[in-house]
């Protein structure tokens, strides 16, 4: 328990996909208990980038839904009440780019990371052109 009274917790990717998938269905009426916890304040749930990438990839891959839905739903989803979501600015971006640009949602979080940070990214691939990332020259 924090100093605000609420539980904090880091969310897992398997909560998220109950939670868009349905599937099965008593862990995905967990996952929406646990939503309902958040709204109210109960709890606070955390959402780091590597679970959201995960998230991306079962989706699009192993559910085979389209990226532009995947991103909608991903950035309604992170807006939601009761969610920390942890380099929140880079995540929206890259879901962002990764739907309008159709880069991979790692290229586009990398790219957003760098610029913020004033980093360059060290890459093979063309797609950081097309982000805007001030890349390292390479041999």
């Amino acid at each position: 328990m924090s100093a605000d009274g609420a539980a904090h917790a880091f969310v897992d990717a398997n909560i998220l996909l109950r939670l868009f998938t349905g599937k099965p269905d008593e862990q995905a009426r967990a996952a929406r208990d646990l939503m309902g916890r958040a709204d109210a304040g109960d709890v606070v749930l955390h959402v780091c980038p590597l679970v959201v990438a995960e998230v991306v990839w079962v989706l699009t891959s192993v559910y085979d839904q389209p990226v532009a839905a995947v991103c909608r739903v991903l950035t309604d989803f992170l807006a939601s009440g009761g969610l920390v979501v942890e380099e929140g600015l880079q995540v929206a971006v890259a879901l962002r780019d990764m739907e309008r640009l159709g880069v991979d949602f790692v290229d586009g979080y990398l790219a957003a990371r760098a610029g913020l940070g004033g980093i360059c990214v060290a890459s093979f691939d063309r797609d950081f052109d097309r982000l805007g990332a001030e890349r390292l020259p390479l041999g």
